[in-house]
């Protein structure tokens, strides 16, 4: 089984000693199942536009609390569950894009849950998430040409051996470690603080690989629950 293993600075679990998350390392099979991740999306949406789930408002707030907390502003640069939670309310839906990143957004709405998904043979070495010195590279676009920026010193980042993977902890996922639904190796981290219920952070893991196991029958997942304490 080729796996990730991520840890967490210590420097990070002072900012956020309740943090904790599903880390999911998948070994892909054939695509069958190709219309399973919008269908999920779209029942995700609903239950967003029905206000659940309960503790979505407080996990969100948290989240934003704790951005401030590195100097982020939550309301320029939110987390990922609620960008994507104010685009559903804004529209009222999603539009699809890949059948995984699909099923992942819809964990992600579905459990007002930051997710992440990575594709795990892009890494150089395993995941960390850091407190960023400023002189680390992130690959993005800018005008749509791929670009090369720095993150702010003090920022929380996932990186790996060759630079920076998701700015602002789970706000912006660079371009080289991108997922797609062709992809052999999977990785992909549901982050949580307390205001989640811990039951469901299983769950919303749970929906991920069941909905996997369904979309690529005969893939193969394992599942670790890291933290801060």
């Amino acid at each position: 089984m080729f796996s990730a293993h991520p840890s967490i600075s210590p420097d990070v679990a002072r900012l956020a000693p309740g943090f904790r998350a599903l880390s999911i390392s998948v070994s892909a099979a054939p695509l069958v199942n190709v219309s399973l991740g919008e269908e999920a999306l779209r029942i995700a949406c609903a239950e967003v536009l029905n206000g659940q789930p309960v503790w979505a408002e407080a996990h969100l707030n948290a989240w934003s609390e704790t951005f401030r907390a590195f100097g982020a502003k939550p309301k320029r640069t939110p987390c990922s569950a609620e960008a994507l939670r104010k685009r559903v309310l804004r529209d009222g839906f999603m539009t699809a894009l890949d059948p995984v990143v699909d099923l992942y957004n819809a964990v992600s709405l579905r459990y007002a849950v930051p997710v992440g998904g990575e594709n795990l043979d892009a890494y150089r070495g395993a995941p960390r998430l850091i407190i960023s010195d400023g002189s680390e590279s992130f690959d993005t676009l800018k005008d749509g040409i791929p670009f090369m920026e720095k993150p702010d010193a003090g920022e929380v980042v996932w990186c790996d051996d060759l630079g920076v993977t998701c700015r602002r902890w789970n706000w912006r996922q660079g371009i080289r470690t991108r997922l797609n639904s062709s992809d052999k190796h999977m990785w992909f981290i549901l982050e949580s603080l307390p205001e989640m219920p811990i039951e469901a952070l299983h769950d919303a893991g749970q929906m991920l690989t069941d909905g996997l196991e369904v979309m690529m029958p005969g893939m193969r997942s394992e599942i670790k629950l890291i933290s801060t304490f």
